[in-house]
């Protein structure tokens, strides 16, 4: 059981090396947006997950309400539901209820490609050393980014808040470049955004559920052009 959990924590710790400068970024531009050290802290420890945690700043900076809130998380982080149901098979008899709980609270891209990729089922020895390093390293950066925010400059901070853009950059254009598909999505995705920003009327539209609805359509015209057959699922 300790050699599972001291191997989980290796194949973790390139991961959270990883989320360091990612979180570092959200833990600047939380505090940027008028959220204390503590709170950034605090939000990174009950919730890892990039992609929700930046689009919640806005919200939370409008006063939008706990309903858009609540949906704009549920459409950005549905993946991790489809992720756990594919990786509930591969479990062991170890993990029970509460520990596929626990779990599914660390249940990220980047472990779940980990935990899928380990020979036989997967135990919760293993995983809660998978676990905890990411989540250190996810809560550490945004400790250190916000920390870092209330004390440079405010033209580093502007320079160094590009990142962000950069991080979402270096996951679209990859696939992008690969396939038609992701390609269409993405430029259907921006052009939404666009619209939802410059088009009088509808750009009174709050942001979380601009959001909502650019990722529902933008989806659902990927899987009306390009189905994935059922020879492609096997």
């Amino acid at each position: 059981m300790k050699a599972a959990f001291r191997q989980g924590i290796r194949h973790g710790i390139p991961i959270a090396l990883g989320y360091l400068s990612v979180s570092f970024t959200f833990g600047m531009k939380a505090v940027g947006d008028g959220l204390t050290v503590l709170q950034a802290v605090l939000i990174s420890m009950t919730n890892v997950t990039s992609a929700g945690q930046f689009a919640a700043l806005p919200l939370m900076a409008a006063n939008a309400s706990l309903a858009e809130m609540a949906l704009t998380q549920l459409t950005i982080n549905l993946r991790y539901a489809l992720m756990s149901l594919s990786l509930g098979p591969r479990l062991d008899g170890s993990m029970g209820t509460l520990q596929r709980l626990a779990f599914s609270f660390m249940n990220t891209d980047e472990i779940f490609a980990v935990a899928s990729s380990q020979p036989g089922r997967v135990g919760k020895t293993y995983l809660y050393g998978l676990m905890i390093t990411p989540w250190l390293g996810w809560a550490s950066g945004t400790l250190l980014g916000a920390a870092a925010g209330t004390l440079l400059p405010a033209f580093i901070r502007s320079a160094l808040g590009i990142a962000i853009y950069g991080m979402f950059l270096a996951i679209i254009l990859p696939p992008s470049r690969k396939q038609v598909s992701v390609r269409v999505v993405t430029l259907a995705g921006i052009a939404l955004s666009v619209g939802f920003r410059l088009i009088p009327g509808i750009n009174r539209i709050s942001s979380g559920f601009a959001i909502i609805i650019c990722a529902v359509a933008a989806a659902s015209l990927g899987a009306l052009l390009f189905p994935v057959r059922e020879e492609d699922r096997g």
